[in-house]
């Protein structure tokens, strides 16, 4: 019963937190921001309830990897896994044409806040795709929005199982350019989740790829970003 309580709670919130939602969004963006400054709103934006946008990252790992990514100027990125969209701020700010994220959960009411997230200078456009990354008619979904341009970026970070980002990996590294990356989130080997097992596959990959780490600490639980360089 207390669970329903608080659902019903967020849902007479939800119009009062999207305002402010909006608010803070419009705040930001009223000035040019810093790369540094656009992932650490991306961890934790000022917005709360049904509206809250964050990312569970280690602050040197997405800072290293936001980097790498502006290095190359990227047009179009995709991303497995949305969560609550805070990476996809990163990337929203990144992208000058298209950024297309996917996740199993329906974004809903939040959909709007995240198409807004490019900075209005911008000509990128967000995309937010519905479905199992896994299935066949999933992806045919997922290379129409690259039918023109290939991918520049690719962010792996949705089913965390061994055999999981292993598909995400061969079922969609097509789409990325030559001179592209990939990255994968959680590829330390010491993690809180039985099923948080991406350090196994990356260990198979990282010797056939040109391969760096983003690792905020040695014996760090759970985190660290492995990217390759296609």
């Amino acid at each position: 019963m207390s669970n329903q309580l608080r659902e019903i709670g967020r849902r007479l919130r939800a119009p009062f937190n999207r305002a402010a939602a909006f608010r803070e969004l419009e705040k930001f963006h009223a000035r040019p921001r810093e790369l540094e400054s656009i992932v650490d709103a991306a961890i934790k934006f000022p917005s709360e309830g049904l509206f809250r946008v964050e990312s569970i990252q280690q602050r040197s790992e997405i800072q290293a990897l936001a980097r790498a990514v502006a290095a190359i100027k990227p047009r179009n990125i995709l991303e497995i896994g949305t969560a609550r969209g805070g990476t996809l701020f990163i990337w929203a700010h990144l992208a000058s044409r298209k950024v297309v994220s996917c996740d199993i959960e329906d974004p809903g009411i939040r959909r709007p806040l995240y198409e807004a997230f490019p900075p209005p200078e911008s000509q990128c456009k967000v995309v937010h795709l519905h479905g199992n990354s896994h299935e066949a008619a999933f992806r045919s979904r997922v290379e129409r929005e690259f039918t023109t341009e290939p991918v520049d970026f690719l962010f792996i970070d949705g089913d965390h199982t061994e055999r999981g980002v292993e598909a995400d990996y061969n079922e969609y590294k097509h789409l990325v350019r030559p001179g592209g990356l990939i990255a994968f989130h959680d590829v330390i080997e010491k993690q809180a989740l039985p099923t948080n097992q991406v350090f196994y596959f990356w260990k198979r990959l990282k010797p056939q790829v040109n391969a760096e780490e983003f690792i905020d600490h040695p014996d760090q639980c759970g985190f660290g970003i492995g990217l390759v360089r296609v």
